[in-house]
């Protein structure tokens, strides 16, 4: 192993300290799991109480051991942690684990400020310390087993192994992170560490990433995560496991302030947190999953098969009703099941009975599987410029004998021309189940795992790059000073002097300016009240359309006046605005959402007053280039009224997309604006461009000062 934790992952020696020999007990199972499972280092036991254990010596103190260690594992009441930390960094103790509890994960503790301790001596004396509250790790290629998981008490448990890749977890939760180990053996994969990141005092997940990017025995990671606590740390780290080619699968679970606090724009209440790392996740390549099993599957996928070209699938089954339910259920997934060609469908039809199908899915039936018929068609939609990812939906039931060949399936698997997966729908037999390990095939236990494994391969494997920024004008900067909303109209300047084209506009504070002002913009106009206290003016009765004339307009004004005043009667309002009405076209919004967690998240999705109904959008990490925006356009189902919609003429997308990014690159470069929201932005017929007919604006801190 190598590495920058090196030390830590494969130490030639380890002091347990309030190693116990009861085993039964967290400080006993530790010393056990250790020795039991083949640990080649030193160990040095540590507790005054016992002279030896299990027939080593045990220590009273780790100075008393008279050589510096590799790592120790501390598992002693919280209390007396810091005082034994301190002990350790004075021995020359390079790592520890604090496997204890009772820290900043325990209400009635956190007062002390144990762990606040913890961090400032990590800080003080270069030791490195994962935890607290930590269960510790596994390294399998070292036999390594510093942690009392009970998933490592018997590693030969589990299924045969599919691949030689191996993977490294990083888990926030202990329990959960060998679980994955303990689920994943069963479906036959490998691993090379799982480690525990506890509370992470010190040692981060973005440190463990780190390391398992550089590790030679690491092929994939697959993380879980309640937060990411170094931001800057993990975009490091998951660089450089994309530049090693090493795929990362997520579960993220738990909120941020983003996602758990109201926020002024209709963007905030539609997207919480997951939209902020659904977007890191992807700028970054990371394949995000919902559950273990589906985040073992995915990886199982990953680490078998090349990725697709396309979402394209052929289905291959002995069963018409089990490929019918593929078909649905990889079509719901967003996969496509194409029509085969009638060219390879006449090549099926020659090996198979006539009351098969050849169409897609392919129905072999029994008697057209025999004799290696379900390999031979498999090859010819590896042929198949039409098909990017191959599907066989089988019965792996029988314990005496395997439809498929598991040398030819090895063959065809091993060249690697696209992805080739396998399903069993009935519960497969052992035999089954090491036939295709042997042939480098995982199993995929369920449809719905199918699809969302079919659906990871068919993703980019590396993320987007992002867009240049541009400098923040001296213009812009002056109009962003302050906290807080602001005004439509000091919204849409900022806009403009960023080079965001904006309507004609005039604001008005009494009834004696609106001719001047309507002359100046031009009928037809919308009137709208103007107040840092109003943000969404609809909903207050702020907002009047189509005024076509003097006398229409002087009612507008003081409608809208009288509104403000029946629901907001304490707001300030600064005045009317007068602007120019846009001409019709497709509502949609576009926004950036600063993300505490993240940063700057660009969103677009359908607009209008009901945008908060439909909450169609689509996310990307801030900036974006105006390739990426228009991706994003695609992703919409609303995409289809931008393309033209039963007779209505295209949308200019183009347009549209060059205000995602120009707006992406705003939020980014704005780093006092916590929030801008366009809604609606009326994107007119192709080739005439987009309105934007109201902007919010929310500032904040300087998140570069925070």
């Amino acid at each position: 192993m190598a590495g920058p934790l090196q030390s830590f992952f494969a130490p030639a020696s380890i002091a347990i300290v309030g190693a116990s020999p009861e085993r039964a007990r967290i400080r006993g199972a530790l010393l056990h799991f250790m020795r039991a499972n083949g640990y080649g280092g030193r160990i040095y036991p540590v507790n005054p109480s016992y002279h030896e254990i299990d027939g080593l010596r045990c220590y009273p103190s780790v100075a008393a051991i008279g050589e510096p260690i590799d790592l120790a594992l501390v598992a002693i009441p919280a209390s007396a942690v810091p005082e034994t930390l301190e002990a350790c960094a004075a021995a020359g103790v390079r790592n520890a684990i604090v496997i204890s509890s009772g820290f900043a994960e325990d209400e009635a503790a956190a007062g002390d400020d144990l762990q606040g301790h913890i961090a400032e001596l990590a800080r003080r004396t270069g030791m490195r310390v994962c935890g607290p509250n930590a269960e510790g790790f596994y390294n399998e290629p070292a036999r390594v087993t510093a942690t009392f998981s009970p998933a490592v008490e018997d590693p030969s448990v589990g299924g045969p192994p599919v691949s030689s890749a191996r993977i490294g977890v990083v888990a926030q939760s202990g329990g959960i992170g060998f679980a994955l180990y303990n689920r994943g053996r069963a479906l036959g994969l490998s691993f090379s560490v799982v480690v525990s990141t506890g509370n992470e005092v010190d040692l981060s997940a973005a440190d463990f990433i780190q390391h398992l990017a550089e590790d030679p025995d690491t092929d994939a990671i697959l993380l879980f995560l309640e937060s990411i606590r170094n931001i800057d740390g993990f975009k490091q780290a998951v660089e450089a496991a994309s530049r090693a080619g090493k795929p990362i699968v997520v579960i993220k679970v738990g909120g941020t302030q983003a996602g758990q606090a109201a926020a002024a724009s209709h963007t905030a209440s539609m997207t919480g947190w997951q939209a902020g790392y659904e977007a890191l996740f992807r700028r970054y390549g990371i394949v995000p999953a919902a559950d273990l099993d589906e985040a073992l599957s995915i990886m199982g996928a990953l680490i078998t098969n090349p990725r697709a070209a396309g979402k394209r699938v052929g289905i291959l089954t002995v069963s018409g009703g089990a490929g019918a339910l593929a078909a649905d259920t990889l079509s719901l997934a967003g996969l496509t099941v194409p029509e085969l060609s009638p060219s390879t469908q006449a090549l099926i039809r020659e090996f198979i009975p006539s009351y098969g199908a050849a169409r897609n899915p392919v129905d072999l039936t029994a008697q057209g599987a025999q004799g290696g018929g379900t390999l031979r068609a498999a090859n010819l939609l590896l042929d198949d410029d039409a098909i990017d990812i191959v599907v066989i939906v089988t019965s792996l039931a029988n314990p005496q004998r395997v439809t498929l060949d598991g040398e030819d399936l090895k063959a065809l698997v091993a060249r690697q021309r696209k992805p080739v997966l396998v399903h069993s729908y009935t519960l497969a037999s052992d035999l089954g189940l090491i036939t295709m390990a042997n042939a480098g095939v995982v199993v995929m236990r369920s449809m719905t795992l199918l699809a969302t494994a079919c659906m990871a391969l068919s993703q980019p494997r590396h993320g987007v790059a992002g867009a240049q920024l541009d400098p923040l004008p001296k213009s812009v900067e002056s109009l962003l000073a302050g906290s807080g909303a602001v005004t439509e109209p000091a919204a849409k300047a900022a806009l403009a002097a960023y080079g965001i084209a904006t309507p004609p506009s005039r604001m008005v504070r009494t009834e004696e300016d609106l001719d001047l002002a309507a002359d100046a913009v031009g009928f037809p106009l919308a009137v709208k009240i103007v107040s840092r206290a109003i943000t969404h003016k609809t909903e207050v009765g702020g907002v009047r359309l189509g005024i076509g004339d003097r006398a229409t307009l002087r009612a507008a004004f003081r409608d809208v006046l009288a509104a403000a005043a029946r629901h907001a009667p304490e707001a300030v309002i600064d005045g009317v605005l007068l602007e120019r009405m846009a001409p019709g076209g497709t509502e949609m919004i576009v926004s950036v959402l600063r993300d505490p967690a993240v940063g700057p998240v660009v969103t677009v999705g359908a607009g209008g007053t009901q945008a908060e109904l439909w909450r169609d959008t689509a996310h990307r990490l801030a900036p974006v280039d105006e390739g990426e925006a228009a991706a994003m356009l695609d992703e919409l189902r609303s995409v289809a009224l931008l393309r033209g919609f039963r007779g209505a003429p295209p949308a200019d997308r183009v347009a549209l997309a060059r205000l995602v990014a120009r707006l992406s690159r705003f939020g980014a470069t704005a780093t006092r604006v916590s929030e801008i929201e366009l809604n609606p932005v009326i994107v007119h017929p192709d080739g005439q461009g987009c309105t934007i007919a109201d902007a919010l604006m929310v500032l904040g801190q300087d998140m570069t000062e925070a």
